[in-house]
Protein backbone atom coordinates (compact mmCIF):
# COMPACT_ATOMS: atom_id res chain seq x y z
CA UNK A 1 0.00 0.00 0.00
CA UNK A 2 1.25 3.74 -0.59
CA UNK A 3 -0.17 6.64 1.24
CA UNK A 4 0.35 10.07 0.99
CA UNK A 5 0.52 12.32 3.81
CA UNK A 6 -0.37 15.65 4.06
CA UNK A 7 0.69 18.15 6.54
CA UNK A 8 1.70 21.77 6.52
CA UNK A 9 4.67 21.03 8.90
CA UNK A 10 7.02 18.31 8.91
CA UNK A 11 8.22 18.86 12.32
CA UNK A 12 6.79 18.32 15.47
CA UNK A 13 5.19 21.53 16.12
CA UNK A 14 1.97 20.04 17.71
CA UNK A 15 -0.06 17.26 18.55
CA UNK A 16 -1.20 17.12 15.21
CA UNK A 17 2.50 16.41 13.95
CA UNK A 18 2.73 13.84 16.72
CA UNK A 19 -0.29 11.76 15.39
CA UNK A 20 0.68 12.34 11.93
CA UNK A 21 4.48 11.16 12.27
CA UNK A 22 3.14 8.07 14.65
CA UNK A 23 1.18 6.66 11.54
CA UNK A 24 3.72 7.58 9.12
CA UNK A 25 6.22 5.56 11.70
CA UNK A 26 3.64 2.11 11.77
CA UNK A 27 3.00 2.41 8.14
CA UNK A 28 6.84 2.52 7.14
CA UNK A 29 7.67 -0.15 9.92
CA UNK A 30 4.63 -2.22 8.33
CA UNK A 31 6.40 -2.28 4.87
CA UNK A 32 4.06 0.57 3.37
CA UNK A 33 5.35 2.83 1.38
CA UNK A 34 4.76 6.69 2.43
CA UNK A 35 4.43 9.74 0.40
CA UNK A 36 5.64 13.41 2.76
CA UNK A 37 3.76 16.47 1.04
CA UNK A 38 4.48 19.20 3.23
CA UNK A 39 5.93 23.18 3.71
CA UNK A 40 9.95 23.69 3.45
CA UNK A 41 10.88 24.50 7.04
CA UNK A 42 14.54 24.76 8.02
CA UNK A 43 12.61 22.51 11.51
CA UNK A 44 11.72 19.52 8.81
CA UNK A 45 12.93 16.13 9.06
CA UNK A 46 14.72 14.42 5.99
CA UNK A 47 11.96 13.56 3.34
CA UNK A 48 13.08 11.87 -0.28
CA UNK A 49 10.00 13.99 -1.55
CA UNK A 50 11.05 17.43 0.19
CA UNK A 51 11.69 19.04 -3.43
CA UNK A 52 7.62 18.87 -3.72
CA UNK A 53 7.17 20.68 -1.33
CA UNK A 54 5.38 24.44 -1.08
CA UNK A 55 7.41 27.23 -0.32
CA UNK A 56 7.80 28.73 3.30
CA UNK A 57 4.84 31.14 4.05
CA UNK A 58 5.04 33.84 6.33
CA UNK A 59 1.78 36.15 6.45
CA UNK A 60 3.42 38.93 8.95
CA UNK A 61 6.15 40.23 6.27
CA UNK A 62 7.23 40.78 2.85
CA UNK A 63 4.92 44.57 2.67
CA UNK A 64 1.85 45.10 1.05
CA UNK A 65 2.00 43.44 -2.35
CA UNK A 66 3.93 40.53 -0.41
CA UNK A 67 1.01 40.53 2.29
CA UNK A 68 -1.65 40.20 -0.49
CA UNK A 69 -0.01 37.34 -2.54
CA UNK A 70 0.33 35.73 0.94
CA UNK A 71 -3.50 36.17 1.52
CA UNK A 72 -4.60 35.69 -1.68
CA UNK A 73 -2.78 31.94 -1.39
CA UNK A 74 -4.31 30.97 1.91
CA UNK A 75 -7.41 31.21 0.34
CA UNK A 76 -6.73 29.11 -2.42
CA UNK A 77 -2.88 27.53 -3.37
CA UNK A 78 -2.07 27.59 -7.04
CA UNK A 79 1.63 26.41 -5.65
CA UNK A 80 0.36 23.63 -3.29
CA UNK A 81 -2.43 22.50 -6.11
CA UNK A 82 0.32 21.70 -8.68
CA UNK A 83 2.97 20.17 -6.82
CA UNK A 84 0.44 17.92 -5.07
CA UNK A 85 -0.88 17.17 -8.43
CA UNK A 86 2.52 16.65 -10.04
CA UNK A 87 3.41 14.40 -7.19
CA UNK A 88 0.54 12.48 -6.99
CA UNK A 89 1.15 11.57 -10.68
CA UNK A 90 5.12 10.79 -10.32
CA UNK A 91 3.93 8.45 -7.11
CA UNK A 92 0.61 7.09 -8.02
CA UNK A 93 -0.34 6.92 -4.14
CA UNK A 94 -3.26 4.65 -3.44
CA UNK A 95 -4.69 7.17 -0.86
CA UNK A 96 -4.09 10.59 0.21
CA UNK A 97 -4.08 11.02 4.32
CA UNK A 98 -4.68 14.76 4.88
CA UNK A 99 -3.87 16.38 8.85
CA UNK A 100 -3.01 20.22 9.18
CA UNK A 101 -3.29 21.24 5.68
CA UNK A 102 -5.01 24.79 6.87
CA UNK A 103 -3.49 27.86 5.15
CA UNK A 104 0.17 27.27 4.26
CA UNK A 105 -1.56 24.18 1.96
CA UNK A 106 -4.80 24.92 1.50
CA UNK A 107 -8.14 22.38 1.35
CA UNK A 108 -7.68 23.02 -2.23
CA UNK A 109 -5.45 20.27 -2.17
CA UNK A 110 -8.45 17.79 -1.70
CA UNK A 111 -9.84 18.61 -5.37
CA UNK A 112 -6.60 17.82 -6.60
CA UNK A 113 -6.51 14.24 -5.17
CA UNK A 114 -9.83 13.57 -5.99
CA UNK A 115 -9.34 14.66 -9.72
CA UNK A 116 -6.92 11.60 -10.19
CA UNK A 117 -9.42 9.31 -8.48
CA UNK A 118 -7.44 8.69 -5.63
CA UNK A 119 -9.51 9.09 -2.38
CA UNK A 120 -8.44 11.56 0.13
CA UNK A 121 -8.68 10.73 4.39
CA UNK A 122 -8.87 14.13 6.77
CA UNK A 123 -7.96 14.02 10.28
CA UNK A 124 -9.65 16.95 12.71
CA UNK A 125 -7.61 17.96 14.52
CA UNK A 126 -9.68 21.19 15.22
CA UNK A 127 -12.69 22.57 14.02
CA UNK A 128 -11.51 24.73 10.50
CA UNK A 129 -14.11 23.08 8.68
CA UNK A 130 -16.86 24.38 10.80
CA UNK A 131 -15.08 27.37 12.27
CA UNK A 132 -12.97 29.59 10.34
CA UNK A 133 -10.98 30.38 13.29
CA UNK A 134 -10.49 26.98 13.77
CA UNK A 135 -10.65 27.05 17.65
CA UNK A 136 -14.66 27.93 18.28
CA UNK A 137 -13.82 30.43 20.31
CA UNK A 138 -14.94 34.49 19.86
CA UNK A 139 -13.54 36.68 21.94
CA UNK A 140 -12.11 34.32 24.10
CA UNK A 141 -15.76 32.47 24.83
CA UNK A 142 -16.54 29.37 23.23
CA UNK A 143 -18.76 29.71 20.13
CA UNK A 144 -20.95 27.63 17.69
CA UNK A 145 -22.34 30.30 15.61
CA UNK A 146 -20.35 28.79 12.35
CA UNK A 147 -21.14 25.01 12.60
CA UNK A 148 -24.36 25.20 9.82
CA UNK A 149 -22.12 26.68 7.38
CA UNK A 150 -22.96 30.32 7.76
CA UNK A 151 -19.62 32.26 8.20
CA UNK A 152 -21.11 35.71 8.78
CA UNK A 153 -20.42 35.49 12.01
CA UNK A 154 -16.23 35.63 11.86
CA UNK A 155 -16.95 39.15 10.26
CA UNK A 156 -19.54 40.28 12.85
CA UNK A 157 -17.79 39.21 16.22
CA UNK A 158 -14.19 39.43 14.33
CA UNK A 159 -13.03 36.45 15.59
CA UNK A 160 -9.53 36.50 14.34
CA UNK A 161 -7.97 38.77 17.12
CA UNK A 162 -10.68 41.47 16.84
CA UNK A 163 -9.08 42.36 13.58
CA UNK A 164 -11.90 43.32 10.63
CA UNK A 165 -9.33 43.20 8.49
CA UNK A 166 -7.82 39.50 9.24
CA UNK A 167 -11.55 38.42 10.22
CA UNK A 168 -12.33 39.21 6.24
CA UNK A 169 -9.82 37.20 5.03
CA UNK A 170 -10.87 33.52 7.04
CA UNK A 171 -14.32 34.57 5.94
CA UNK A 172 -12.94 34.31 2.45
CA UNK A 173 -11.08 31.68 2.96
CA UNK A 174 -14.03 29.40 4.28
CA UNK A 175 -16.59 30.69 1.32
CA UNK A 176 -14.13 29.98 -1.51
CA UNK A 177 -13.53 26.52 0.39
CA UNK A 178 -17.46 26.51 0.21
CA UNK A 179 -17.94 27.01 -3.12
CA UNK A 180 -15.36 24.70 -4.24
CA UNK A 181 -16.75 21.84 -2.25
CA UNK A 182 -13.14 20.98 -1.49
CA UNK A 183 -14.27 19.33 1.90
CA UNK A 184 -17.54 17.82 0.55
CA UNK A 185 -15.40 15.76 -1.69
CA UNK A 186 -13.46 14.28 1.38
CA UNK A 187 -14.25 10.45 1.46
CA UNK A 188 -13.61 9.87 5.68
CA UNK A 189 -13.40 12.61 7.94
CA UNK A 190 -11.64 11.45 11.10
CA UNK A 191 -12.92 12.86 14.71
CA UNK A 192 -10.54 12.26 17.02
CA UNK A 193 -13.79 12.57 20.03
CA UNK A 194 -17.44 12.36 19.90
CA UNK A 195 -17.29 15.59 20.77
CA UNK A 196 -15.73 16.68 17.38
CA UNK A 197 -17.86 14.60 15.44
CA UNK A 198 -21.14 15.68 16.19
CA UNK A 199 -19.80 19.18 15.69
CA UNK A 200 -19.20 18.91 12.06
CA UNK A 201 -22.18 16.53 11.82
CA UNK A 202 -24.51 19.99 11.09
CA UNK A 203 -22.85 20.09 7.67
CA UNK A 204 -21.11 16.24 6.74
CA UNK A 205 -22.98 13.27 6.26
CA UNK A 206 -23.32 11.02 9.29
CA UNK A 207 -21.74 8.29 6.62
CA UNK A 208 -19.04 10.64 6.01
CA UNK A 209 -17.57 11.17 9.29
CA UNK A 210 -15.75 8.22 11.98
CA UNK A 211 -15.10 8.55 15.19
CA UNK A 212 -11.46 7.77 15.92
CA UNK A 213 -9.31 8.46 19.06
CA UNK A 214 -5.53 9.33 19.11
CA UNK A 215 -3.39 6.70 20.17
CA UNK A 216 -0.45 7.03 22.69
CA UNK A 217 2.59 4.52 23.06
CA UNK A 218 1.49 2.87 25.69
CA UNK A 219 4.67 0.20 25.49
CA UNK A 220 7.05 2.88 25.37
CA UNK A 221 5.60 5.06 28.95
CA UNK A 222 6.93 2.31 32.08
CA UNK A 223 4.23 2.63 34.67
CA UNK A 224 5.22 5.08 37.14
CA UNK A 225 5.17 3.54 40.74
CA UNK A 226 6.28 7.53 42.41
CA UNK A 227 3.68 9.91 43.42
CA UNK A 228 5.85 13.18 44.67
CA UNK A 229 2.44 14.59 45.95
CA UNK A 230 2.20 17.54 43.67
CA UNK A 231 -0.74 18.69 41.21
CA UNK A 232 0.79 18.69 37.83
CA UNK A 233 -0.39 21.28 34.83
CA UNK A 234 1.04 20.78 31.38
CA UNK A 235 0.62 22.95 28.70
CA UNK A 236 0.15 26.97 27.39
CA UNK A 237 0.00 29.32 29.21
CA UNK A 238 -2.76 30.92 27.73
CA UNK A 239 -6.59 32.00 28.69
CA UNK A 240 -8.66 29.49 27.01
CA UNK A 241 -6.57 26.47 28.44
CA UNK A 242 -7.96 27.50 31.98
CA UNK A 243 -4.55 27.35 33.71
CA UNK A 244 -6.16 30.98 35.66
CA UNK A 245 -9.05 29.07 37.12
CA UNK A 246 -6.30 26.63 38.40
CA UNK A 247 -4.18 29.27 39.54
CA UNK A 248 -7.03 30.90 41.32
CA UNK A 249 -8.26 27.15 43.02
CA UNK A 250 -4.57 26.68 44.31
CA UNK A 251 -3.85 30.32 45.67
CA UNK A 252 -6.82 29.89 48.02
CA UNK A 253 -5.78 29.90 51.58
CA UNK A 254 -5.70 26.95 53.23
CA UNK A 255 -4.78 24.60 50.37
CA UNK A 256 -1.81 22.35 51.07
CA UNK A 257 -0.79 21.06 48.21
CA UNK A 258 1.88 22.05 45.72
CA UNK A 259 1.26 23.25 42.43
CA UNK A 260 4.02 22.81 38.97
CA UNK A 261 3.09 24.19 36.21
CA UNK A 262 4.84 23.23 32.76
CA UNK A 263 4.76 25.01 29.70
CA UNK A 264 5.06 28.38 28.25
CA UNK A 265 2.77 31.21 26.67
CA UNK A 266 1.73 34.83 26.43
CA UNK A 267 0.45 34.96 29.63
CA UNK A 268 3.54 33.17 31.23
CA UNK A 269 5.42 36.15 33.05
CA UNK A 270 1.99 37.54 34.19
CA UNK A 271 0.82 34.15 36.16
CA UNK A 272 4.89 34.46 37.59
CA UNK A 273 3.96 37.30 38.96
CA UNK A 274 0.89 37.61 40.08
CA UNK A 275 0.88 33.64 41.91
CA UNK A 276 4.46 33.04 43.46
CA UNK A 277 2.98 29.76 45.29
CA UNK A 278 3.20 27.94 42.04
CA UNK A 279 6.72 26.22 40.73
CA UNK A 280 7.04 27.49 37.49
CA UNK A 281 9.19 25.27 35.60
CA UNK A 282 9.25 26.51 31.56
CA UNK A 283 8.75 24.05 28.59
CA UNK A 284 9.36 20.45 29.42
CA UNK A 285 10.83 17.67 27.20
CA UNK A 286 12.38 14.85 27.15
CA UNK A 287 13.57 13.20 30.16
CA UNK A 288 12.64 15.76 31.92
CA UNK A 289 8.96 15.72 31.05
CA UNK A 290 8.66 11.82 31.64
CA UNK A 291 10.51 12.67 35.44
CA UNK A 292 8.13 15.07 36.03
CA UNK A 293 5.14 13.14 35.04
CA UNK A 294 6.57 10.24 36.77
CA UNK A 295 6.32 12.41 40.19
CA UNK A 296 3.29 13.75 39.59
CA UNK A 297 0.51 13.06 42.08
CA UNK A 298 -2.61 14.25 39.85
CA UNK A 299 -2.18 16.06 36.43
CA UNK A 300 -5.27 18.68 36.06
CA UNK A 301 -6.63 19.85 32.61
CA UNK A 302 -8.60 22.58 33.17
CA UNK A 303 -9.69 23.90 29.54
CA UNK A 304 -12.36 26.47 29.09
CA UNK A 305 -12.29 25.58 25.09
CA UNK A 306 -13.46 22.58 23.30
CA UNK A 307 -10.67 20.82 23.53
CA UNK A 308 -10.75 17.53 20.85
CA UNK A 309 -8.66 14.74 22.00
CA UNK A 310 -5.75 16.20 24.03
CA UNK A 311 -2.94 14.13 24.20
CA UNK A 312 -2.27 15.60 27.50
CA UNK A 313 -4.46 13.76 28.99
CA UNK A 314 -3.68 10.05 27.36
CA UNK A 315 0.09 10.39 28.32
CA UNK A 316 -0.80 11.08 32.17
CA UNK A 317 -3.26 8.38 31.81
CA UNK A 318 -0.77 5.93 30.02
CA UNK A 319 1.87 6.93 33.12
CA UNK A 320 -1.25 5.22 35.33
CA UNK A 321 -1.95 9.34 36.80
CA UNK A 322 -5.16 10.12 38.01
CA UNK A 323 -6.77 13.20 35.38
CA UNK A 324 -9.05 16.29 36.85
CA UNK A 325 -10.47 17.64 33.61
CA UNK A 326 -13.17 20.43 32.77
CA UNK A 327 -16.01 19.14 31.26
CA UNK A 328 -15.12 20.82 27.74
CA UNK A 329 -14.71 19.41 24.77
CA UNK A 330 -13.93 15.63 24.36
CA UNK A 331 -12.31 15.52 27.99
CA UNK A 332 -15.25 13.56 29.40
CA UNK A 333 -15.03 11.30 26.87
CA UNK A 334 -11.33 10.21 28.36
CA UNK A 335 -11.23 11.23 31.88
CA UNK A 336 -14.12 8.85 33.39
CA UNK A 337 -15.70 10.66 36.15
CA UNK A 338 -14.85 8.96 39.80
CA UNK A 339 -13.21 6.28 37.87
CA UNK A 340 -10.27 7.06 36.22
CA UNK A 341 -10.20 10.90 37.86
CA UNK A 342 -12.62 13.81 38.25
CA UNK A 343 -14.42 16.45 36.18
CA UNK A 344 -15.54 19.71 37.14
CA UNK A 345 -17.75 22.25 35.54
CA UNK A 346 -15.23 24.76 33.47
CA UNK A 347 -13.94 28.02 34.83
CA UNK A 348 -15.00 27.18 38.21
CA UNK A 349 -11.98 27.42 40.82
CA UNK A 350 -14.02 26.58 43.48
CA UNK A 351 -15.25 23.35 42.27
CA UNK A 352 -11.86 22.64 40.88
CA UNK A 353 -10.34 22.57 44.22
CA UNK A 354 -12.81 20.69 45.58
CA UNK A 355 -11.71 17.98 43.22
CA UNK A 356 -7.75 18.63 44.19
CA UNK A 357 -8.50 18.73 47.67
CA UNK A 358 -9.98 15.67 47.48
CA UNK A 359 -8.00 13.70 45.87
CA UNK A 360 -4.43 15.04 47.69
CA UNK A 361 -5.63 13.90 50.77
CA UNK A 362 -5.67 10.33 49.50
CA UNK A 363 -2.78 8.73 48.32
CA UNK A 364 -5.07 5.39 48.11
CA UNK A 365 -7.64 6.68 45.90
CA UNK A 366 -5.25 8.40 43.87
CA UNK A 367 -3.29 4.96 42.99
CA UNK A 368 -6.76 3.15 42.12
CA UNK A 369 -7.72 6.04 39.80
CA UNK A 370 -4.22 6.18 37.96
CA UNK A 371 -4.38 1.96 37.69
CA UNK A 372 -8.00 2.18 36.13
CA UNK A 373 -6.21 5.03 34.08
CA UNK A 374 -3.68 3.23 32.52
CA UNK A 375 -5.59 -0.23 32.07
CA UNK A 376 -8.28 2.24 30.07
CA UNK A 377 -5.58 3.73 27.84
CA UNK A 378 -3.81 -0.19 27.08
CA UNK A 379 -7.81 -1.59 26.15
CA UNK A 380 -8.89 1.94 23.84
CA UNK A 381 -6.36 4.70 23.47
CA UNK A 382 -2.83 2.19 22.92
CA UNK A 383 -1.23 3.21 19.94
CA UNK A 384 -1.80 -0.70 18.76
CA UNK A 385 -5.26 -0.32 18.82
CA UNK A 386 -5.05 3.33 16.92
CA UNK A 387 -3.21 1.48 14.37
CA UNK A 388 -5.14 -1.39 13.86
CA UNK A 389 -8.09 0.62 13.28
CA UNK A 390 -6.31 2.89 10.70
CA UNK A 391 -4.86 0.14 8.56
CA UNK A 392 -8.77 -1.10 8.78
CA UNK A 393 -9.94 1.92 7.32
CA UNK A 394 -7.75 2.44 4.63
CA UNK A 395 -8.69 -0.82 3.61
CA UNK A 396 -11.91 -0.43 4.09
CA UNK A 397 -11.84 2.46 1.49
CA UNK A 398 -9.55 0.96 -1.11
CA UNK A 399 -11.96 -1.42 -1.26
CA UNK A 400 -15.09 0.39 -2.16
CA UNK A 401 -12.68 1.93 -4.71
CA UNK A 402 -11.90 -0.64 -6.34
CA UNK A 403 -15.57 -2.06 -5.73
CA UNK A 404 -16.78 1.59 -8.24
CA UNK A 405 -13.97 1.04 -10.37
CA UNK A 406 -15.03 -2.44 -11.39
CA UNK A 407 -18.62 -1.84 -11.54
Amino acid sequence: MKILLANKFFFRNGGSEVVMFQERDFLIRSGHEVVDFSMHDERNVDSSYSSYFVGRQDYRGGGKLGKIKAALSLVHSPEAVRKIGALIDETRPDLVHCHNIYHQLTPSIIGAAKSRGVPVVLTLHDYKPVCPAYSRLSQGQPCSDCLDGGYFSVLRKRCAEGSLGKSALLYAEATVQRWMESYEKVDRFLAPSRFMQDSVLHRFRPDQVELFYNGVDANAIPVSGRDEGYVLYLGRLSGEKGIETLLCAHDTAGVAWPLVVAGTGPLAETFRAQYGKARFVGHLSGNALAETLSGAAVVVVPSEWYENCPMSVLEAMAYGKPVVGSRMGGIPELVEDGETGLLFDSGDASQLRDCLDSLMVDPVRRRLMGQKARQRVEREFSLQVHNTRLMSLYQRLLSGKQTISNS
